[in-house]
């Protein structure tokens, strides 16, 4: 295993989480995946053996069910990982069981640490944006959680570049504890957070946390252009994220070859592509068994050449859009060994 710097902090973690979302199966959650106490432990234990020292949940997982299990696996071996989990979602049916306010995460930080049969969560998140809850509050409320060590960091997710430094900026000014982490959807499929969160988190010095690496299965390379696939897959009964399927083929095209000149899976060459991204922190892997584990596992150590970078960068490059491109250009020549935009007419 390999481990990276967790944004400004001094903790490592591995460059692989074990993500939790397959674990229990309430509700929704049935499609993601249905495991129980015992291949929960298993897959837990392997991803430990394995040198996992990170592992990601969420109150909202199967309505606390994913933690719960998680928390029952990890007995014994909780000093063992970095903890995360999350707070956001709607979690019953009353009109303050969902959001950020200071009441609805006072009364989840509870329940999850209970679940989890811990008394400190690792890193904290917000599970997205809550309109109608002021950062203030929902910062204040973080910044207590850590004061009174029941929370060690705290982190976002699926949150816009304005958003997450209109946070930042917040904990700055008040003096509060500050995101570290950005957990986010980014594939090779699927390069959105390029456009404006990318160059926010490099100047921030934030963690990026990686979900859905594989576009809900769609990297996996088990699909074809026609939509068939394997039935019982994740992809097939819950078309999430959604993605450019033609543009996601023609990259799955290109990553085939690659693929079979490393002797590795195709989803091997989408992870480590990521892995590959100097903004990556870390990348959530999920399973629903074994076999998907110990293949998603080997993506650590499959190295991309300059050559195969190139290929797969060039198929799945964003387009050019403003105001990126005039920055980009203005940004030509600012160094004294370079010639400038100018000079290249």
């Amino acid at each position: 295993m390999k481990y990276d710097a967790f944004g400004n902090t001094g903790v490592y973690v591995s460059r692989l989480c074990l993500g939790t979302m397959t674990f229990g199966g309430r509700g929704f959650w049935e499609v993601i995946g249905q495991l129980g106490q015992e291949t929960v432990s298993r897959l837990v234990d392997r991803s430990l053996d394995a040198g996992i020292n990170f592992i990601d949940t969420a109150n909202v997982y199967s309505f606390g069910e994913s933690e719960r299990l998680l928390g029952e696996a990890l007995k014994g071996k909780r000093d063992k990982v970095v903890l995360a989990t999350k707070v956001r979602g709607r979690m019953a049916d009353g009109p303050n069981e969902v959001g950020l306010s200071k009441k609805h995460i006072f009364d989840q930080i509870h329940a999850s640490l209970e679940r989890l049969q811990t008394d400190y969560i690792d890193l904290y998140q917000i599970h997205g944006y809550d309109p109608l809850t002021p950062f203030e509050e929902t910062l204040q409320a973080l910044d207590d959680l850590v004061r009174q060590g029941k929370v060690r960091y705290i982190g976002a997710s699926n949150l816009a570049a304005w958003q997450l430094m209109k946070a930042l900026g917040t904990s700055d000014r008040l003096g509060l504890s500050r995101f570290q982490s950005l957990q986010a959807y980014y594939t090779i499929a699927g390069r959105d957070l390029e456009r404006e969160l990318v160059p926010l988190m490099k100047d921030q010095r934030l963690a990026l946390m990686v979900w859905s690496p594989l576009a809900g299965g769609l990297l996996s390379g088990k699909f074809s252009r026609d939509g068939s696939g394997p039935e019982g897959t994740r992809r097939a009964s819950f078309d999430f994220p959604p993605v450019d399927k033609d543009r996601t083929f023609d990259i799955l095209d290109v990553i085939r070859p690659i693929a079979r000149e490393h002797e590795v899976s195709v989803a091997n060459i989408a992870l480590a592509w990521l892995l590959h991204q100097d903004v990556v922190t870390s990348v959530l892997i999920g399973a629903k068994n074994m076999e998907q584990l110990d293949d998603n596992l080997k993506a650590v150590n499959v190295e991309l050449s300059e050559d195969e970078l190139q290929r797969l960068n060039e198929v799945s490059m964003l387009p050019a859009e403003y105001p990126q491109w005039m920055i980009a250009r203005q940004g030509i020549g600012r160094r004294p060994e370079e010639p400038s935009a100018f000079d290249k007419k």
